[in-house]
């Protein structure tokens, strides 16, 4: 968890400082903020699988390492698809429109994993 979301956390932050600085003049305005919106849910997520591994310290319970699973994979998915989506005609490789489909799954795997979270909390006895 600490790992995975370390890695999406730092990436974030330099896919939106290549986002802010590189891409500024690049893309359109409606592309940036597509871009945009795939670096801060991949940051919002790398924040929430942090809070994961510190839950899991003291409450190491099977639904919680599920959730960081499809949480990172989904954000793979639904961030990487925005961002090739976005680049494609920059990069040139119109192939790339065919990652679409991807983006919905990237975000149904993070609504499964929020889901998860959900269980894993119904399921977590806490002293009264």
């Amino acid at each position: 968890m600490l790992i995975k979301g370390s890695i999406l956390g730092g990436l974030a932050i330099i896919l939106g400082a290549f986002g802010a600085h590189a891409l500024k003049e690049v893309l359109t305005p409606e592309q940036l903020i597509s871009f945009e919106t795939g670096v801060r849910y991949q940051m919002y997520h790398a924040l929430v699988l942090m809070f994961l591994f510190i839950i899991t310290l003291k409450i190491n319970h099977i639904f919680f390492n599920r959730a960081t699973q499809f949480i990172f994979w989904g954000v793979i998915l639904f961030s990487g698809s925005i961002y090739l989506l976005t680049l494609k005609n920059m990069l040139g490789i119109e192939a790339l429109k065919y990652v679409a489909p991807l983006t919905p799954i990237g975000g149904g795997l993070i609504i499964v994993g929020w889901i998860f979270i959900l269980l894993g909390g119904l399921k977590t006895k806490v002293p009264h």
